[in-house]
């Protein structure tokens, strides 16, 4: 059984989204978690005032700052240098604007209570439910296109990889150099191929898909291409030489 697991939040201008995020998480999960912790990523709307309210209701919950917005891979590495440094063993990133499902924390926390995994990835491609979830088309069919590519290139037969609903083991955590990875939406990406390098056990479980139009902050052009350069990197053994690895 897994145990002092931290949800990581990453918040950037979420404030009309977060506290019913922290609201859907069930009570079995809730009883679980020891720790909140959550980034405001240089907000400009009342995301700090949401964050204070729900540290009224969390005493568990911890607020962390960024003064400027620095991007989703630098919150992304404050949050799980946090974990690693008050010792976390399991570190859950649930995005506040409630597109990935707080409901099924416990079912993505099962391969850590089952030893059977040191990362897990809720997957919306999984189980066919991405347009059900009124995932845009474009989309679905970029993520296809991008996951066909990236499978042939790092030897994986994944889902998906661009899914944000990511739990890591504290031997994840402790093992990728996440500090050097980017600052931007890729970041993700890269911790899946520094865990292919790695040898650490992925698994994905399905999650539906959600889509409230909610503002997105990826431009999907620029993320493809830094996909496509991930995958000319990876091939040029950029990631192995990261892991401290000879290709």
């Amino acid at each position: 059984m897994a145990g002092k697991i931290f949800v990581l939040m990453p918040a950037y201008n979420a404030a009309a989204t977060i506290e019913r995020v922290f609201e859907r998480v069930p009570e079995a999960a809730r009883a679980r978690i020891s720790r909140y912790v959550v980034v405001n990523d240089g907000s400009s709307d009342g995301t700090a005032d949401a964050i204070t309210r729900l540290g009224r209701k969390f005493p568990n919950l911890v607020a962390l700052d960024h003064g400027v917005n620095r991007g989703y891979g630098e919150a992304e590495k404050t949050l799980l240098g946090y974990a690693v440094d008050h010792g976390a063993e399991v570190g859950i990133l649930l995005h506040s604007d409630g597109q990935y499902s707080p409901e099924l924390i416990s079912e993505l926390l099962q391969p850590f209570d089952d030893d059977t995994a040191d990362i897990v990835q809720g997957s919306r491609m999984l189980g066919g439910g991405a347009l059900k979830g009124q995932m845009p088309v474009y989309k679905f069919i970029a993520n296809k296109a991008l996951t066909a590519i990236e499978n042939w290139a790092f030897g994986m037969s994944l889902a998906e990889y661009h899914s944000g609903y990511m739990l890591y083991s504290r031997k994840a955590m402790i093992s990728i150099p996440f500090q050097s990875l980017s600052e931007s939406f890729d970041f993700d990406l890269e911790m899946i191929v520094l865990a292919r390098v790695l040898g650490l056990r992925l698994k994905e479980i399905a999650i539906p898909t959600i889509y409230a139009g909610e503002v997105s902050h990826l431009n999907p052009i620029r993320y493809g291409l830094r996909v496509l350069g991930i995958v000319g990197k990876y091939k040029l053994g950029k990631y192995d030489r990261m892991a401290g690895r000879r290709n």
